[in-house]
């Protein structure tokens, strides 16, 4: 009888455990998603993002997907609204970690929970885009000051993170010292170790400053009249992204009189998709009641997108302009996960020889008792592979000046060869565009898709 009940415990355990939604396959649900957004049935990715998020408790997640698939949709209201939804979670966020960044630290540092189980807080580079990303919503309807808001805004963010950054990989540090522990990515044996030491990846300054971002910053400014605060912005571009010429230009141009009535266009056009992540196993001799013991621990991988092809110019009135790449969210991405190696090795390897002790002790008194907890073990020890699958990977812009009046811009037969007619009324304006797959979308009053791949993909807009 004993037996029989604790071999009930133990499939109970199991079955709880499966049915957890923080187990959810998060990226297998945004594969699905994502492949309505790149055949451009954006509907059909909403109706789907919807149906995988049915409960009251919408997290950060739900709130990044939803409005990047309604900024496609053209819905920019809407895109706004749940984007305002992320801000205010993040806002929380940022809010505990200044009233009490040791406690936060503490409790996110827990070796005892499973990285996956978190409450799911966002990435730096996420946290970052959110407001660029918002700010890129007031632009396309030629609301500079709105946009200057969301500016300042990830600004203060970027401080905030740079502050707790800089005391977690400390303690970090302090702590692996501390347990006798190894947590250099370069010696698990079997991982894709040259991901995260790429060029791109390791010329990078951090995880969430983006070149893009603060360039986006300086124009604002500048077409604010606010050349004092532009040029910091174009400077701290050019810092994050060297030997980049429209950068510099930036700087020397800022203080020129314009030669002409034409009108200051910067063309945005973001494309494919952020990466996903995985789960890899890898065997690790751990020290286990006084013995080395081949343990297989999960760790976090980088999947690049490739949904989308790659594209360095555009047509504009029948003239090829060369883009520029200001932001790549996969080497954002590489970086972010590059930086939290140490920690994440850190709390997996202490909880994995934690967890061996506990269970070596039970199967000396309880076997089937010990069988339990080694399946939760197993179902618990998967790498996090949540992420914010729907924001763009590259961000590529050309800066031009063009008359007022319509002109029109097209795209790379790669991404369906579309055509984008825009309307231009301001002295300075952005016009964003975002492909995906080989649809095409344009978000704002000024840019509309004329010619597309796919007919479902011309967007409707209304303005936030």
């Amino acid at each position: 009888m004993a037996s029989r009940a604790l071999t009930s415990i133990a499939l109970s355990a199991v079955t709880l455990l499966s049915g957890c939604s923080a187990f959810r396959n998060y990226d297998s649900e945004l594969a699905q998603t994502n492949q309505q957004l790149a055949a451009g049935n954006v509907d059909a990715a909403l109706t789907m993002l919807e149906k995988n998020n049915s409960g009251p408790d919408k997290d950060l997640l739900y709130y990044f997907e939803k409005g990047e698939l309604l900024r496609a949709k053209g819905d920019l209201s809407g895109s706004q609204n749940a984007w305002t939804s992320a801000d205010q979670v993040v806002g929380k966020w940022e809010d505990s970690v200044k009233l009490d960044t040791d406690k936060y630290l503490a409790q996110f540092g827990s070796f005892l929970v499973n990285d996956k189980v978190r409450r799911y807080e966002g990435y730096d580079y996420e946290k970052v885009m959110l407001t660029t990303q918002m700010a890129l919503n007031l632009l396309a309807v030629n609301d500079f000051d709105g946009a200057r808001m969301s500016i300042k805004k990830t600004h203060e963010r970027e401080a905030v993170i740079a502050d707790l950054r800089d005391k977690e990989y400390l303690k970090s540090e302090n702590e692996a010292e501390k347990e006798g522990i190894k947590t250099q990515y370069k010696d698990l044996q079997g991982y894709p170790v040259a991901s995260l030491d790429a060029p791109d990846v390791v010329s990078l300054k951090n995880s969430y400053q983006s070149a893009f971002s603060h360039y986006l910053a300086g124009y604002v400014y500048e077409a604010l009249g606010e050349k004092d605060l532009a040029a910091p912005g174009y400077r701290k571009a050019a810092e994050l992204r060297p030997n980049t010429p429209l950068l510099e230009q930036a700087l020397v141009n800022l203080d020129k009189p314009a030669k002409t009535d034409d009108s200051d266009i910067l063309i945005v056009v973001q494309s494919g998709l952020a990466p996903s992540r995985d789960s890899i196993r890898i065997p690790l001799p751990l020290p286990i009641s006084n013995q080395l013991v081949i343990t297989p621990l999960s760790f976090p991988i980088i999947k690049p997108d490739t949904s989308t092809p790659a594209f360095a110019q555009i047509g504009v009135d029948g003239q090829q302009l060369n883009l520029t790449q200001l932001n790549s969210t996969t080497a954002m991405s590489r970086r972010a996960l590059r930086d939290d190696m140490p920690g994440i090795i850190l709390r997996t390897t202490v909880r994995a020889v934690t967890k061996g002790v506990a269970q070596k002790k039970i199967n000396e008194t309880n076997p089937l008792a010990g069988l339990a907890v080694g399946i939760s073990s197993a179902v618990l020890e998967g790498a996090d592979t949540r992420t914010w699958r729907t924001l763009p990977d590259n961000t590529q812009v050309v800066r031009l000046r063009l008359k007022k009046g319509e002109h029109q811009v097209t795209l790379p037969s790669a991404v369906g060869g579309s055509v984008v007619k825009i309307t231009v009324d301001q002295r300075y304006q952005v016009i964003s565009l975002r492909a995906v797959g080989n649809q095409v979308f344009a978000s704002g009053l000024a840019a509309h898709v004329i010619t597309s791949a796919n007919p479902t993909a011309v967007a409707s807009f209304k303005q936030p």
